[in-house]
């Protein structure tokens, strides 16, 4: 009987913590050989060996006919499973398309390969990244991108999934009821803003299947991430609160918060108050029961908003009280600060033992003595908003920025990929991913090359000329940082000025150069088109080339209004409709960008039909109004270029922007845009009567549930790329010709010489 009760007690323990067993490095790394490459684990031996000065080491090697892997720890084996896969093999594995051909006998390395990793930490997520891209992620999906990290050397990922519960039973510690709780939680898809101290509740009552649920998600991804030897970064506690705190503690000193991007305020409890170290506490405390404490804690005090006493004293005492509250739960914890908002007197408070600072962008890592000399990661951070376009600067990736930055900065210690959308631009983050292993800089002409085998197949000699124009035109110096506006997802005007809040609209390289690439890529689809990777990016390719093109064609169109050109303006606008409803036909013959599985991954979170509802709005709001208490301010923030988006959003408000013009050059009526009110550079949310209209119409698309369409991809891509190609290669010739394109000309007779 006593047995049985602890064996009880035992399944209650693993499955309330989510820990069982440890399992051995090599035991770790053979379990992802074969999640990867079912069927191939027995044509490995693993081994560990001694790191290499302080540094992760891998070897591939060969002995009795099995390959053997050789690492210090399961990342470095892992790290040298994928260089094997992708340097021996031949074969490619990404986010967009995998090219996984393997032999049933594997082949030998032919020599020797011993590498270190470059960087103590290799750090990876932003909090965006959770929210923009992770929001709706199953284990299936989380399981394969921890094996993605681990392959890739991360060793340091942000691990707060579950934290909903962690806030939930803190606050019922300190006399919210559980609605309240629920109420204070944000929804799923802006869950990001709220650990990142920017709002509360919007999107909620969170239900508790979720927080539930979701404990039981974290647990599964903290217990693969230490599996696999990583470290991973939890979340801290900085003095974030409801503002509902201060109606249960009157007395202490909690302060509302200024509303941020639309949203109001939260509040923030004074770390210097006595109730700080409480509710700090216990929230670690809490963190702790469901997920352990791994020692690495996120904490950014006043995170884009400013203190409540902007003096070095305070600040310093600021400093103090958290890092005194992370010592006393764990004396050996590291503070982990991102740069964002990092002020002297907070950093300086704090031993450097102590601290990591997170350098997102990697700006102050270009600078000598980065950060006062305290350890600090020089991170990418490439992507805005998971916003679809086309971009990233291969060179600065292969001038090897950790290498630069630590020459200039020896406390520099590691890299990061702090991205805020993942899962587009294939090409650039193959290359991010690799550069820890680099030493010096990378020779593009041959990665290129040597990338196209892998990713394609043996025939690559096209595939590499593609590659080539596109390091040319947008992976060229300059494109990295915040993607440049879509013609498509931007909200109707005649001059457009944005597609949401950031950078405006252009094509910072001759957009004929794209065409060309196409031309090469398609030249061996009959051989290729069994790659899942080259179906993917001859289709992301064509998505490129139109909306390029869609920005020349809306430009004839307003030309055309503006002339009273009635007869012109029908033509125009009738050809820019149909881009967009040709984009969206390219687009689902995918899952990768599509709006109805990101609605029906949503969906698939709730209990009841209300609480899939209530997801699939908020899934909704992120992408399309992006949110607000109140009218949105930052909306299309987060625009993507979706199938299914475009057909049921984008292309609406077009079709409704037109028949609006359409009838001002029927009726005679005038139309413009001149001393509209503006907000982030582009007309406000209410700008006119037009745009009021629309914004009534916008809040509705989002408060209406969609019936999913299923299945979510429809067609052949390679078919419907020959016929989109052939059909706007006519209409590019006579748009940017009209344009006065630069080098339109050299590249339309570059173009014709390759014999299409």
């Amino acid at each position: 009987m006593k047995k049985i009760k602890w064996i009880l007690l035992l399944g209650l323990f693993i499955a309330v913590t989510g820990f069982a067993k440890p399992v051995s490095p090599v035991e770790a790394a053979y379990a992802l050989i074969e999640r990867v490459t079912p069927g191939y684990g027995d044509q490995f031996v693993l081994e560990l060996i001694s790191p290499q000065e302080g540094e992760d080491v891998y070897e591939i090697t060969s002995k009795d006919g099995k390959v053997v892997l050789r690492g210090n720890n399961p990342v470095a084996l892992a790290t040298a499973f994928n260089q094997y896969l992708k340097y021996v093999c031949k074969v490619h594995i990404s986010w967009l398309g995998d090219h996984l051909d393997l032999p049933e006998k594997l082949p030998l390395p032919s020599e020797t390969v011993r590498n270190t990793i470059h960087g103590k930490y290799r750090v990876y997520m932003n909090y965006c990244t959770l929210s923009y891209s992770a929001a709706w992620w199953n284990w299936d999906r989380w399981q394969r991108e921890i094996d993605y990290m681990a392959m890739n050397s991360i060793n340091m990922p942000l691990s707060v999934v579950g934290l909903e519960a962690v806030w939930y039973n803190t606050l019922l510690k300190h006399r919210f009821t559980d609605e309240e709780a629920r109420s204070f939680l944000a929804a799923p898809s802006h869950a990001a803003w709220q650990w990142m101290q920017n709002l509360q509740s919007y999107g909620g009552p969170l239900p508790k299947s979720w927080i539930d649920k979701h404990v039981v998600l974290g647990q599964q991804i903290i217990r693969r991430e230490l599996e696999l030897g990583m470290k991973p970064i939890q979340q801290g506690f900085s003095g974030y609160v409801p503002r509902e705190l201060k109606e249960k503690y009157p007395e202490a000193k909690i302060q509302p918060q200024p509303s941020w991007c639309g949203f109001k305020g939260a509040a923030q409890l004074d770390p210097t108050d006595s109730l700080f170290q409480v509710i700090g506490r216990d929230f670690l405390e809490e963190e702790k029961k469901l997920f352990g404490a791994h020692g690495v804690y996120a904490a950014d005090p006043f995170h884009e908003s400013r203190p409540p006493v902007d003096t070095p004293e305070y600040l310093s005492a600021v400093g103090r009280s958290i890092h005194t509250l992370f010592q006393e739960f764990d004396p050996h914890s590291l503070w982990a600060m991102q740069a964002w908002s990092l002020r002297e007197p907070i950093v300086k408070a704090v031993p450097e033992e102590h601290l990591l600072i997170l350098d997102l962008n990697g700006s102050k890592c270009t600078q000598r003595n980065a950060c006062w000399g305290y350890p600090v990661v020089a991170g990418n951070l490439h992507n805005f908003g998971g916003r679809i376009n086309m971009h990233g600067d291969l060179p600065l990736l292969a001038g090897n920025q950790y290498e630069a930055a630590v020459s200039l900065s020896p406390n520099v210690c590691g890299s990061g990929l702090f991205m805020e959308g993942i899962e587009q631009n294939p090409l650039y983050y193959e290359l991010a991913f690799e550069m820890p292993l680099q030493k010096g800089k990378v020779e593009l002409d041959g990665w290129l090359k040597e990338y196209a085998l892998r990713r394609y197949g043996s025939k690559w000699e096209n595939t590499h000329k593609a590659l080539l124009l596109l390091l040319e035109g947008p992976y060229r110096p300059g494109t990295n940082g915040t993607e440049l506006s879509s013609i498509i997802a931007a909200r109707p005007a005649l001059h457009v000025k944005k597609s949401g809040p950031n950078a405006g609209l252009g094509i910072p390289y001759s957009p004929w150069l794209l065409i060309e690439a196409q031309a090469f890529m398609l030249k061996d689809a009959g051989v290729l088109k069994t790659s899942e990777a080259y179906r993917f990016d001859i289709m992301d390719l064509q998505r490129q080339i139109m909306t390029n093109l869609g920005q020349a064609i809306h430009k004839e169109a307003a030309k055309a209004f503006e002339e009273g050109d009635e007869k012109g303006f029908e033509l125009h606008s009738r050809r820019f409709l149909e881009l967009l409803t040709d984009v969206d036909t390219l687009l689902r013959t995918r899952p990768e960008f599509n709006f109805d599985r990101w609605l029906a991954d949503a969906r698939s979170w709730g209990d009841t039909e209300e609480e899939k509802n209530q997801f699939e709005r908020n899934a909704t709001a992120l992408v399309t109004i992006w949110g607000a208490d109140g009218d949105p301010l930052i909306f299309d923030y987060s625009w993507r270029e979706w199938g299914g988006l475009i057909g049921k959003y984008y292309l609406k408000r077009w079709q409704k922007f037109y028949a609006m013009l359409a009838g001002c050059l029927k009726n005679g009526t005038s139309y413009t845009e001149d001393n509209l009110p503006m907000v982030y550079g582009r007309e406000a949310f209410r700008a006119n009567a037009f745009y009021s209209e629309l914004g009534d119409w916008e809040l509705e698309f989002v408060n209406t549930p969609h019936k999913v369409r299923m299945p979510v991809t429809e067609g052949d891509e390679v078919g419907i790329v020959k016929a989109l190609y052939s059909k706007y290669l006519k209409l590019a010739e006579v748009y940017y010709q009209n344009s006065g394109e630069v080098d339109y000309i050299d590249r339309k007779n570059t173009f014709e010489n390759l014999g299409e």
